[in-house]
């Protein structure tokens, strides 16, 4: 490549690869576990003896069985069908933050990789000084927060464990029966309101004004009631619009009675810039698998950070990590504690990387990264509204870390809209997924967001990417409406979505829906488009 407006040729391997549990046959071990010694079963006797009758299976569980080479080739495989940080510009996951984790704090990983969660406290000090000195004098320094837990498996999970711990702070006041209303926004994330709503609270969405791009302080005014349980919102909201009135929400909220809780899930413009205490809110949380460069993990690992301020700490899932000035414990003398969220400690390895990444960052190094995200984020608008096709809807001029366009006048003008471009994206070798979340108020939405991780050239061939995609959708409209034809991606076939009888979470689940049994082999062909099926792995 001699220029970063040259667009690289890509092809990418497309192995048609069956899911693990399919491949197996039977007799294949990948280990062979030499026989017990006759010395030692005399000393210790039948292992099977010492589990109770009760616990034991009833027969093998089905495990694949698979040499080595096998399993190698099967996940080599996968890889190469894998467009991740080290292979592409990924600079936006639909309102997600991808940015490089150094490969250091990979090695310090090592570290903590095998120690057990039930092991003796006196055995893990380190691990307990980095969490709570995380949470005690990182997390509280950059947000105003005082107290911090990591049991959240991530986003959903802290805003559901915010949802938990507002419920039982009303149920402690008397209030549970009388404030029952959440408020949120439209352009918050989903699960501010999706999350409220599985912990019993009913949801009053905010929409945007035309011209703000966020709704109007007067229609909160208007919101809050005696019913008012708390506010759940996102700022900026995702479509990178800051609410600069923010402050004025919070004491609004809070002079009805309710609490506030900040979804700062994507907070990489705000680190050291603007902090949840001097904003007004009680509670809230940060992505560690975000933020702070731990790896988006799609289902995991991932850690969502949950601080409160002090008088809702009797709150947080137990145990939270204590110190005596001498040593450091986990407290589960919380008798207000909601409980848990998740099995012990939550995600320890994405916290440590994250502690890795803070330390190394500095507070100086923090405000950078969020400088520099504004920075490409503006730069990256001058790139991409010039394309012809690409809109920037509301009015307002300025946006923080990420902003949702459209593709609505492509779609006019070549019944082509952003799913289509995205999928021809792939061909160009850059990660796909930059869509929003629904509804799509926004129409044809897209949003990426290109933290501080990205270059200049990086955020030049991205553009000029979708400059490409504009020019075909123009005069090759085909092309693009038939994309991908150089990827492993295909073309979903979108009968198994809406039809829940298709629908199979487990492996076990599909061989049943199928009327296969376990040791029939590869799985089924599925009806519909003959490429489906390497998509629907």
């Amino acid at each position: 490549m001699t220029g970063t407006d040259e667009l690289r040729r890509y092809r990418a391997p497309a192995w048609n690869e069956p899911v693990i549990s399919a491949l197996g046959r039977p007799g294949e071990r990948g280990l062979l576990v030499p026989p017990v010694e006759a010395g030692i079963r005399r000393a210790v006797g039948d292992a099977r003896s010492m589990v109770p009758s009760a616990m034991r299976r009833a027969a093998p569980p089905g495990l694949p069985e698979l040499s080595q080479p096998q399993v190698l080739r099967h996940f080599l495989r996968l890889s190469q069908e894998v467009l991740g940080m080290e292979l592409n510009i990924d600079l936006g996951e639909g309102t997600c933050t991808m940015k490089y984790s150094p490969k250091v704090h990979e090695q310090i990983l090592q570290e903590v990789a095998e120690i057990h969660p039930l092991q003796d406290e006196d055995t893990i000090q380190g691990v307990l000084e980095i969490l709570y000195r995380f949470g005690h004098t990182f997390l509280r320094e950059i947000s105003g927060l005082d107290e911090f837990g990591f049991q959240a498996g991530g986003g959903s999970a802290a805003v559901f464990t915010n949802a938990c711990i507002l419920r039982k702070h009303l149920e402690r006041t008397g209030e549970l029966a009388s404030r029952n209303e959440i408020i949120t926004t439209i352009f918050s994330h989903p699960c501010d309101a999706a999350v409220p709503a599985s912990a019993g609270f009913k949801v009053v969405t905010l929409y945007p004004d035309p011209d703000l791009g966020r709704p109007t302080t007067e229609a909160l005014e208007a919101a809050v009631s005696e019913r008012t349980a708390g506010l759940f919102i996102t700022n900026p909201e995702d479509t990178g619009i800051f609410n600069t009135e923010i402050d004025e929400w919070t004491r609004i909220v809070h002079d009805a009675g309710g609490l506030c809780a900040y979804d700062q899930a994507n907070a990489n413009a705000l680190l050291g810039v603007t902090r949840a205490r001097e904003a007004g809110f009680d509670m809230g949380f940060f992505n560690l698998h975000k933020t702070f460069s731990s790896p988006h993990g799609s289902d995991g690992p991932a850690c969502g950070a949950v601080g409160v301020r002090k008088e809702l700490g009797r709150y947080l899932p137990v145990p939270v990590v204590a110190f005596d000035g001498t040593r450091y414990r986990l407290d589960y003398d919380r008798p207000d504690s909601i409980g848990k969220v998740r099995d012990f400690l939550g995600a320890v390895p994405v916290v440590v990387r994250a502690y890795a990444w803070a330390t190394s960052m500095g507070a100086d190094g923090l405000r950078e990264a969020a400088e520099i995200s504004m920075i490409n984020n503006s730069y990256l608008e001058t790139k991409l509204l010039p394309i012809r096709g690409v809109g920037k809807p509301y009015s307002v001029r300025r946006r923080v870390d990420q902003i949702r366009y459209s593709w609505e006048r492509l779609k006019e003008e070549t019944g082509l809209g952003t799913e289509d471009v995205e999928r021809r994206m792939v061909d160009y070798g850059i990660q796909s997924y930059f869509l929003s979340h629904h509804p799509w108020v926004v129409p044809e939405p897209f949003t990426p967001e290109p933290c501080e991780t990205y270059s200049k050239s990086d955020l030049d061939y991205w553009a000029a990417v979708l400059r490409r995609i504009s020019d075909e959708a123009y005069s090759q409209p085909d092309v693009v409406r038939t994309a991908p034809h150089h990827s492993s991606a295909t073309p979903l076939d979108p009968a198994p979505l809406n039809d829940p009888a298709r629908w199979a979470m487990t492996w076990r689940a599909y061989l049943r829906k199928h009327g296969r049994s376990k040791g029939s082999g590869r799985a089924p062909r599925t009806t519909g488009s003959p490429r489906a099926p390497r998509r629907r792995r």
